[in-house]
């Protein structure tokens, strides 16, 4: 009996062994839902309102904040607009005429391009997106084989095609307000712009010289973007953005420890906001650890939160009465 006793035990001891051994694994394991090579999200904070971060070939995000929130976008509209424009196969080297503005700009548009002059569709396509030049992205609009307004429709008819559900423009500047986005949307845009190889090569560039004539004329631009400049980034597709209502915005694409990575910052505070945002991401890609952001900042969030919040209720009661009559008709 205690021969039969003493082997039972034995038995129990090397179960009870393995099954600690077994916790031991399991504890050792990733939380469910979190890849063992992806970074906590709760160990990044960014000052952008809205934002979302993805490797390119990545289903899903690796780190969203606020990502289904519709709001301005500003000049990030332009890559939409390179891209329709590219797509148009409009003829590349055709010269195209400065013409005045067929409606007033909803906001500033200062340009050093002259009236009545003329530029290569090329070169108003590299300074529209590398340089945010306004009067530039109007003109591709405008010279578009089927006119300005068809334009604006094929932007928002590739939006449609992109899955960019949440998506609108109105004009091919992102002057206006009425252009809105969401950062998740965005993610699909940035996707199909960097599969455009000349769409990359325009937006990276650090500079370019746009020669006119009638009259002879020579324009420098500088990329809007300054980490393009900067040994540390690796970067292949940008896009700046930024208006009052819109704050500082940037989309981009960047090589982050051998990854082709998607970013993009929507409403930030301060015109280093965004790069700063951009390296607490690339931080925390490689580190774990993402840092901290300014008081200054955060206090911009809550502010703009809270306004975004109530401009949304807004709508939704402006909207109530149409519903109403829809539903009684």
């Amino acid at each position: 009996m205690t021969k039969r006793f003493t082997s039972l035990r034995q038995a129990f001891g090397r179960r009870l062994l393995s099954l600690c051994l077994v916790s031991l694994a399991m504890a050792a394991l990733p939380a469910p839902g979190l890849a063992q090579d992806e970074p906590d999200p709760s160990h990044l904070q960014l000052a952008s309102i809205g934002a979302a971060v993805a490797p390119l070939d990545a289903p899903a995000p690796v780190f969203s904040k606020r990502a289904d929130w519709a709001m301005p976008i500003a000049s990030v509209t332009k890559l939409m607009t390179a891209l329709v424009a590219l797509e148009s196969e409009a003829d590349p080297e055709e010269w195209l005429t400065v013409e005045e503005r067929h409606f007033p700009p909803a906001n500033n548009a200062f340009s050093r391009i002259r009236t009545g002059s003329q530029a290569q569709r090329k070169d108003l396509l590299q300074v529209a997106v590398m340089s945010s030049e306004n009067y530039a992205a109007y003109l591709l609009a405008r010279h578009h084989p089927e006119g300005y307004d068809a334009f604006i429709r094929a932007m928002n008819e590739k939006a449609e095609s992109l899955g960019m559900t949440q998506t609108h423009f109105v004009d091919s500047s992102g002057l206006s307000e009425s252009n809105v986005s969401t950062a998740s949307d965005l993610l699909k845009l940035v996707q199909a712009a960097h599969a455009n190889t000349t769409l990359r090569e325009l937006s990276q560039g650090g500079r370019h010289t746009v020669h006119f004539r009638n009259p002879d004329y020579s324009l420098y631009f500088g990329n809007t973007n300054p980490l393009v400049h900067s040994s540390r980034w690796e970067v292949s597709l940008t896009k700046t953005g930024y208006l009052n209502e819109a704050g500082r915005c940037l989309v981009m694409v960047a090589d982050i420890d051998g990854q082709a990575t998607a970013i993009v910052l929507l409403n930030s505070f301060g015109t280093r906001t965004p790069l700063g945002d951009a390296g607490r991401i690339r931080r925390w890609l490689t580190t774990g650890q993402g840092g901290s952001v300014a008081s200054a900042a955060v206090r911009y969030e809550k502010d703009t939160v809270r306004a975004l919040q109530e401009r949304m209720q807004e709508r939704i009661a402006e909207a109530k009465p149409e519903t109403v009559q829809a539903s009684a008709q």
